[in-house]
């Protein structure tokens, strides 16, 4: 199930770039809240806290604003280049009563039996979208891959969800397979490997100079 976060939050009175500069020097990471058909808030939350529940797999804030206290589930993340450091979050209102549709990460364990004889695991994708009530969220979906041979694959049809989750995904999506590595042939390998020209039957040779003046 997913956990919550409670972040006091502070109005932006500007917006832009240079907004957005200043208020990441402070430490703390620019947002927007929306949705539920009320107006856009610029706001900025506490770096730290934000982050610590990042890592943690949290999906839903509480964002106190005064005495006004909304809850709110991260829709986006904007990272720098490095995809280390969160330069802005936009924020989605929600009601824990409403289902939603979210995309959650596809985290892939143990070791496949197939691996054993040569064979290697693909993760064919690494999320997975699902519907389900906003308490229900979960940090990510795991798939064991203890049990899968060579020639084995795993659907998104065939994903064990926790209880209160649907799958929205296509069924049909392959997720995961076991095969075996196929090495590329080099150019040389493949020359060698090609059948000789056949000699046609009947073909006149043209003679060679020295034997043509010999004939003579």
């Amino acid at each position: 199930m997913a956990k919550e976060l409670l972040l006091k939050a502070e109005i932006r009175e500007k917006t832009g770039s240079n907004s957005v500069k200043q208020v990441l020097k402070q430490g703390r990471i620019p947002a927007v809240i929306y949705g539920h058909k009320e107006e856009p808030i610029a706001i900025s939350l506490e770096e730290h806290n934000f982050m610590e529940g990042l890592h943690h797999g949290l999906r839903l804030i509480d964002v106190q604003l005064g005495k006004k206290k909304q809850k709110t589930l991260i829709k986006e993340l904007q990272y720098d280049c490095l995809g280390k450091k969160v330069l802005h979050a936009d924020l989605m209102r929600i009601d824990v009563t409403e289902v939603l549709k979210i995309t959650v990460p596809l985290e892939i364990k143990g070791s496949a039996a197939g691996m054993h004889d040569g064979g290697i695991i693909e993760q064919h994708s690494n999320k997975l979208e699902i519907e389900c009530l906003a308490t229900d969220i979960p940090k990510s979906i795991v798939v064991s891959v203890k049990n899968m041979k060579i020639g084995d694959s795993i659907h998104a049809r065939d994903i064990q969800l926790p209880e209160g989750v649907k799958l929205v995904t296509s069924p049909e999506i392959l997720m995961v397979s076991c095969h075996v590595v196929v090495e590329a042939k080099t150019t040389e390998q493949i020359e060698m490997e090609l059948p000789a020209a056949p000699e046609v039957i009947g073909e006149v040779k043209e003679p060679e100079e020295g034997e043509a003046e010999e004939k003579k």
